[in-house]
């Protein structure tokens, strides 16, 4: 006889519950305090989730998606392959951890967006200097996550691939791709989430085309409704983003 799980009505339940007090409360907060036609209740739900069917009616809002998204995945490709070499490289040697842990550690704790005025005086107007900042943000939790699982692999499987006569290339292929590639990914994850919260910030220095872009053309039109209905875009990109990485990155079973 097998037990039912009691449970499984609960979950979807709690979070569409938890959603839609969130809704409640975003609604009490922008419409009931807030006189008609006032700035404060163009942001309330009723004005801005009609206004992303607006934006996409006019063709904007996916090009804006599709160009945010471009921008994030040529920031994160740069921050991979500079991370994964980076902590490799740290993790594999004592002496080079000691001398770049300060270095790295004060230039992490850094806020990514204070490098926009050098990113713009490097590279100057367009999306360049956007997909520094993005691999600025990102590169940090690669690196910390890859030297870790560098210094995490067991030595006897060095000796061991060592006994049987391999050489550093074997050795690397076997040993070391395999132990890091878990940690890897928990950095690429990490790095995803910090470069799409930089990335909107980011799009507001110079660039015409962009989710963040388009909050500042929304706000210079006064049109607070469309602004709303961007943040939701962004928020709801994001989630999705960060559910296709848990997914892609979770293990199966065969």
């Amino acid at each position: 006889m097998t037990n039912t799980p009691t449970t499984s009505p609960w979950r979807f339940g709690l979070p569409l519950g938890g959603a839609a007090v969130a809704v409640g409360l975003w609604w009490l907060g922008t419409t009931v305090p807030a006189a008609d036609g006032s700035m404060v209740s163009r942001f309330a739900p009723q004005h801005a989730v009609p206004a992303i069917g607006d934006l996409a009616a006019r063709g904007v809002l996916m090009d804006d998606i599709v160009t945010s998204v471009g921008r994030l995945l040529t920031g994160l490709l740069i921050a991979g392959v500079a991370g994964a070499v980076v902590g490799i490289a740290v993790g594999s040697s004592d002496r080079a951890d000691r001398a770049t842990r300060p270095v790295f550690q004060f230039l992490r704790m850094v806020s990514p967006l204070s490098w926009a005025p050098v990113a713009i005086g490097l590279f100057g107007i367009g999306d360049r200097p956007v997909y520094f900042l993005v691999a600025a943000a990102a590169v940090w939790p690669i690196v910390l996550n890859t030297a870790q699982g560098v210094r995490g692999i067991d030595p006897g499987h060095r000796l061991v691939a060592r006994s049987l006569g391999a050489t550093r290339r074997e050795l690397f292929v076997t040993v070391t791709v395999p132990a890091v590639r878990p940690h890897l990914l928990t950095g690429l994850r990490l790095a995803l989430g910090i470069g799409w919260v930089v990335l909107v910030p980011a799009e507001m220095l110079g660039v015409t085309s962009g989710l963040g872009y388009q909050i500042l053309n929304s706000r210079d039109q006064l049109a607070y409704d469309q602004v709303m209905a961007v943040i939701l875009v962004i928020g709801a990109l994001g989630y999705l983003l960060d559910t296709l990485t848990r997914w892609a990155l979770t293990p199966r079973t065969p």
